[in-house]
């Protein structure tokens, strides 16, 4: 079930005007003093942009989305009664959007001064780009290297992997973390994080925007790729910055291991065809046998039993997938 808010009269600084310039979808569960901060760094600061700001509350029980409809009136809230996950979250807000550029934007973030308009700016320089993003910073202001090229097949069999701890990271395995680039300087990418991501509407709408089978991890990386597909270019632009609290919601979520499995696999079967689903398929099993092992190493009595459970339930998960 899903409810919203009045659409505000105009642009984010209030009253009527002209059609908005950015688009910002802000994903909503269960941040609510991140998310005040995160709304704050839109709505009170100059960033010489007229926007579209949208929260989509993904079934928030903290009272998020009252902090929205009390403390920003001038930002529109779409209420879902269920957590419907970060593809169809985001793709619900962005289609809900008019601006000819849309941003998806993580509650556990602020904007910087500028950041904003030096992404539009860029995208609007360099029409042979389809996205791009800014500089990510941890609440102490160092970089998160967060940019990664997109997995191969041999990536997703190798990295974290009982062959991985063996002999070490392979070639592969290094150049898909990209831990060549110290993201300190602009640089061409395959796939920033979605945490900040700027794109172009008409391409949201030919890629056909987030892949829902996706509920919450890869398909970020699944959109990028589509864009790429394309042949459009992504950006990582260093001189904008947002500070992000990586994680602060996907860490409350219950079944965060089997999600991210399952999410991994669906997507490897998309882009890799049956080979890549079993590749993973291969790896799940080679994980599981090392993780039972060291439950039955480390635990004893009920703490073991839980843990092969746990273990058990993540395989069944990633082999229906």
């Amino acid at each position: 079930m899903t409810a919203e808010s009045p659409a505000p009269a105009g642009p984010a600084d209030g009253g009527p005007g002209p059609r908005a310039e950015l688009s910002i979808v802000v994903l909503s569960w269960n941040t609510r003093e991140l998310l005040r901060a995160c709304l704050k760094s839109l709505v009170g600061q100059e960033h010489g942009l007229r926007l579209e700001i949208v929260v989509v509350d993904n079934g928030s029980r903290d009272g998020s989305a009252d902090l929205v409809a009390s403390e920003f009136p001038q930002v529109r809230l779409i209420r879902n009664g269920v957590n419907e996950g970060y593809a169809r979250g985001n793709n619900q807000g962005l289609r809900a959007t008019t601006a000819p550029l849309m941003m998806t934007l993580n509650s556990d973030t602020e904007v910087r001064p500028r950041a904003l308009r030096i992404l539009v700016d860029f995208l609007r320089r360099f029409p042979e780009y389809g996205a791009c993003a800014p500089r990510l910073v941890n609440p102490d202001g160092s970089v998160q290297r967060a940019c990664m090229r997109f997995p191969t097949l041999a990536d997703g069999f190798l990295w974290d992997s009982w062959f991985e701890r063996r002999f070490g990271r392979a070639r592969s395995v290094r150049r898909y973390f990209m831990e060549e680039f110290d993201h300190l300087g602009d640089a061409d990418v395959e796939q920033p994080p979605g945490a900040c991501f700027l794109m172009r509407r008409d391409l949201f709408e030919r890629t056909g925007g987030f892949d829902e089978r996706l509920f919450l991890f890869f398909n970020d990386v699944d959109l990028c790729r589509s864009i790429h597909e394309l042949g459009f270019r992504i950006r990582y632009l260093a001189r904008a910055e947002v500070m992000h609290h990586r994680g602060r919601s996907t860490a409350q979520y219950r079944d965060f291991t089997g999600e991210w499995i399952v999410n991994r696999v669906r997507y490897y079967r998309k882009r890799h065809g049956r080979l890549g689903a079993w590749v993973l398929k291969s790896w799940v099993v080679m994980r599981a046998l090392e993780e039972a092992a060291k439950v039955r190493r480390t635990a004893t009595g009920t703490e073991r039993r839980a843990g092969l459970a746990d273990v058990y339930r993540v395989v069944r998960r990633a082999l229906r997938a």
